[in-house]
């Protein structure tokens, strides 16, 4: 991953004004001073960008721990954005879009977003899902299925939970919160078919906030992607019609 945008911050416990700010990006004076009220109130540091442009200079230059992008911005707009950041982070980020229809969604999941939350929203309610999505990003606790010292193992395939890192082989991917977290409950789920609703629950928890199933669908694909998986001859994670996903086995074989 390049230090350049390399995503700051450990998401532990500690005093969120003591670690890396937020990034709010957004052309609306407006918009920007009332989340950066609600954001700073929670005990945030806040820093702002007002268009696509200022908003790369700003996540070099503050190394933010999440990013609140919106969609319709001037120079460059939130998808340019949000790939140049996905092009060499993890860096977590929340969509904001005046366009709030389902595929609207999926689609900015799908180009890596880690959660959208559609305009006009509740400033309380992006709180929430600002500290969702930092609680998500912290490594997952270690469980007993195929854990040895900290990681899981699945043919070529290496999760360090400790130094929250995935290699192929000796290459490192990159993932995002979401897929790391995914790519971890199908491996220890062992073979075992994972619902999208279980899937969910890993992402959102109970409770938290509306999520579509085919947001699920979405990580799935980028996850594929990035471990250069085919969905129709799968080799690591197989769609189980009607029920959900699934990692292969030897018994797969």
């Amino acid at each position: 991953m390049s230090s350049a945008l390399a995503r700051s911050g450990d998401g532990s416990r500690a005093d969120p004004a003591a670690m890396a700010p937020i990034l709010v990006v957004d052309d609306d004076a407006k918009i920007v001073n009332l989340v950066r009220t609600y954001l700073e109130h929670e005990g945030f540091r806040v820093v702002t960008a007002a268009d696509g442009t200022k908003a790369l200079q700003a996540i070099r230059e503050h190394g933010p721990r999440l990013v609140v992008l919106d969609l319709m911005l001037p120079e460059l707009d939130g998808l340019a954005v949000l790939r140049c950041v996905r092009e060499e982070s993890d860096l977590p980020v929340l969509m904001l879009s005046a366009r709030g229809s389902a595929a609207d969604r999926v689609y900015g999941i799908h180009e890596g977003a880690d959660d959208y939350l559609p305009k006009p929203f509740s400033p309380a309610e992006l709180v929430v899902r600002v500290k969702a999505i930092l609680r998500r990003a912290q490594p997952p606790a270690l469980g007993r299925a195929r854990v040895e010292r900290g990681r899981l193992t699945h043919l070529d395939l290496t999760v360090d939970l400790d130094r929250y890192e995935v290699l192929r082989g000796k290459e490192r991917i990159a993932l995002t919160a979401a897929e790391f977290r995914l790519l971890v409950a199908l491996l220890r789920a062992d073979g075992r078919v994972l619902s999208r609703e279980m899937l969910l629950d890993v992402l959102y928890g109970r409770g938290e906030g509306e999520a579509l199933d085919r947001t699920i669908d979405a990580h799935i694909a980028r996850l594929r992607d990035k471990l250069g998986d085919d969905a129709e001859r799968p080799r690591y994670v197989a769609t189980v019609r009607g029920a959900g996903y699934r990692t292969l086995t030897g018994k797969d074989a």
